[in-house]
Parts: C-alpha cells; sequence; structure tokens
C-alpha cells in the first residue's frame, strides 16, 4: 500500500497500540496518523496487572469507536512472521514460544488476553518486530549450526525492532526527499533494547540481534553477543545453574553489570563519567565500541551509506555517545556530529558532511497503527 493509500485508510480509524517493551509500556490510541491520548509507563509490566492497566486507559475513553487494537509482538518465531490477527489458536501457539523473548513475551501475552477481553468486538492484529527482518538474505540469516538443528528448532536470525527500523526508513527517505527504494542505510536503535540494522532499497539486509533479542549489541541489562564456548563453561560442572546464567544475560548485564550494578541508564552514566566514575567510563566505553563496531559490520553489506540514522531512547537523546559512536567511524567517511539533540527529526551533522548523520524519533505507535491499518484494509479487498 502507498503512503497516501496509507493515510486514506487513517483518516477516520482509531486504533489503540499496545506496546509492552521488556522495561516499559505504553498505550497509544492514534486517529489519522496522530496520537489522540497516550500512557507512558517506564518499569516492566507485571502480567498479573495487565488488565487493570488496561482497563485505567481506557475509561478515560468510554464511548470512542475504536476500529482496532494493534499489538506489538516482540517474538512470534515461526507462528507470527507478518502481521496477522489473533485468534484462539494462534495466542495458545505463542504460549509455547515464550522462552525465545522472556522478558517481552509474559507481558504481552497478558495485555492481548485483557484487551481481548474488554475489547472483543474489534480485531485485535499483532504486528511482529521480526517482519521487517522476514527477508534477510540467507548468507545473513542462517547460523553455522547443524543442518538438523536448524531445521528442527528454527533456528535462524530473525532480527527485532522491526517496527521502529520501519518508522525510521520512511522518515529519513521524507526528509532526504529521496524515495526508500534508492536510499542505502545503516540504522541504530538504541535504547532499553539495542541493534544495528543495514537496509538497502527499503529492504533489512543485515542486523545485529539474531535468534532472540539476547543478540549483539550490549544494551541496559542484556549482555548482547557473548562468547558461547564461555557460556558452556559457565553451564559445565555446575559453575552456574540454568536459571542463574539466563537471569545474568537477560536482567544483570549490559551496563548494568558493566558498571557494577551502578546503573543501566545512559543518563546516569554520562553524569557519573564526568564525576570521575571509572566503572562508568568503562560501561560507555564498551558500549560505544561495540555500537561503532556493529554499524562498521553491517556497512559492508551495502554498495555506500546515504546516511547513518540514530534512533531509540538513547539513540535520539544522548548526544555523548552518539559523538563517542561516530568518532570511532571516520573509515566510512563518518564524522562527529556538530551538533547536539534536536526537537524534532533530521541532521545533526554538519550540513556538508560526506554521510549525515540522522536522528528519527521512536514512533512505534504510529507504525503499529499503520501496519494495521494496511493488513485490515489487505482483508477487505
Amino acid at each position: 500500500m502507498s503512503r497516501a493509500m496509507d493515510e486514506q485508510v487513517t483518516e477516520s480509524a482509531a486504533i489503540l497500540t499496545v506496546n509492552a517493551g521488556s522495561s516499559s509500556l505504553r498505550l497509544d490510541l492514534v486517529e489519522g496518523g496522530s496520537v489522540l491520548d497516550s500512557a507512558r509507563a517506564e518499569r516492566a509490566v507485571d502480567p498479573g496487572s495487565a488488565g487493570e492497566e488496561l482497563s485505567a486507559f481506557l475509561g478515560g475513553h468510554f464511548g470512542r469507536d475504536i476500529r482496532a487494537v494493534a499489538h506489538r509482538l516482540v517474538h512470534g518465531g515461526d507462528l507470527v512472521r507478518v502481521p496477522a490477527v489473533a485468534d484462539d489458536e494462534t495466542v495458545a501457539a505463542l504460549r509455547g514460544v515464550i522462552s525465545l523473548a522472556p522478558l517481552h513475551l509474559p507481558p504481552s501475552l497478558a495485555l492481548l488476553d485483557a484487551a481481548r477481553e474488554q475489547l472483543p468486538a474489534v480485531p485485535h492484529v499483532l504486528c511482529p518486530d521480526t517482519a521487517f527482518h522476514a527477508g534477510l538474505p540467507e548468507e545473513a540469516a542462517v547460523y553455522a549450526l547443524p543442518r538438523d538443528w536448524r531445521e528442527r528448532y528454527g533456528l535462524r536470525r530473525y532480527g527485532f525492532h522491526g517496527l521502529s527500523y520501519a518508522w525510521a526508513v520512511d522518515r529519513v527517505a521524507e526528509l532526504l526527499g529521496r524515495p526508500v527504494t534508492e536510499l542505502d542505510l545503516v540504522l541504530a536503535h538504541l535504547g532499553g533494547g539495542c541493534s544495528v540494522c543495514a537496509v538497502a532499497g527499503g529492504r533489512s539486509l543485515d542486523t545485529s540481534m539474531g535468534f532472540t533479542p539476547l543478540d549483539g549489541l550490549p544494551m541496559s541489562r542484556r549482555s548482547g553477543s557473548v562468547d558461547p564456548g564461555m557460556l558452556v563453561w559457565l553451564l559445565s560442572e555446575g559453575r552456574l545453574s540454568l536459571d542463574e546464567l539466563g537471569d545474568g544475560l537477560e536482567r544483570r548485564s549490559g551496563l548494568l553489570g558493566l558498571s557494577g550494578g551502578r546503573s543501566g541508564d545512559t543518563r546516569e552514566l554520562v553524569a557519573a563519567e564526568r564525576d570521575g566514575d571509572a566503572a562508568a567510563a568503562l560501561a560507555l566505553g564498551v558500549f560505544c565500541h561495540r555500537v561503532s563496531r556493529e554499524i562498521a559490520a553491517a556497512a559492508t553489506s551495502l554498495g555506500r551509506v546515504d546516511a547513518l540514522v540514530f534512533t531509540g531512547e538513547i539513540g535520539w537523546d544522548q548526544p555523548e555517545v552518539r559523538a563517542a559512536v561516530c568518532r570511532r567511524l571516520g573509515l566510512l567517511g563518518v564524522e562527529p556530529p556538530a551538533h547536539g539533540n534536536r526537537h524534532d527529526d533530521g541532521p545533526v551533522s554538519a550540513y556538508d558532511a560526506a554521510v549525515p548523520v540522522m536522528v528519527v524519533q521512536v514512533r512505534e505507535e504510529l507504525q503499529l497503527a499503520r501496519e494495521c491499518l494496511r493488513m485490515l484494509a489487505e482483508e477487505d479487498e
């Protein structure tokens, strides 16, 4: 569907978007491409209170006509690879893949259950974060593992943050005044979860996250990629239990672990580094080194780099991180940004930069509404 048709579809349709992250909850009512109301919490959702969270938001919109509910689904495995209407069979099957994204799927499924109960007369559309990467080239998607393992368990690189990337790619094309089909971009989504993606012609060609959202870059509390041999060693001879390993990798690593437990928030770490905190400096140094390394690796999938794009809460709002990352990318023609934060999407590099460095605010709620309406329109055809 074209952007013009997209906008036409959204004119008279109110969509509730439900987005449960690993450490956040976002509920938005979207109509005509604009957000009418939002409820946001920077904390993990307790699945037991999901119904109350949703009910409190809907109570402020009693009587409003809601056409559909769009749910961000971080990981649907092979069950949900493109936007689809949730039914009992699909929801039951998703409970069997919770281990693929243990921080994301329990709150997401609890909110899905609550929304289907409280809004039973409207379609509930699952919008997987993996859809943007569904067409990854085989050389980027396939792991160097035994074939029988890959086929039996569906082991492949799925990629994540697809809603964020889809929105950012369209925004960059709009800002540069060029068709998406003509752009080669490297994008970095840096937030509670972090990843890098190479996009050519609107298609994802490579991305740093893999089979699960634990892969790739260090994150706020997640480890990112580590030596698998080290994990085998930690599990052998009783050094760590499986539960201890999982908890450590998912909840006590990343920036939090690097800083010695001080914080997983780059804002606090930047302030601590200025005050001479060595552990905070180490955390930021490791993080920026890994981000720049993944950006350089992603660029090898492209013929050129038309722009380097930062999104996600850190990418949008942490100029110190952007500058530290870009200082390492001179070989790609990237120079440190000339400007700090801005109030709108656009370049933070000098006007004559060989490779523009751009920031795009995360608008997953608008992309959720767009994909939901697109899918419903296709069903109506």
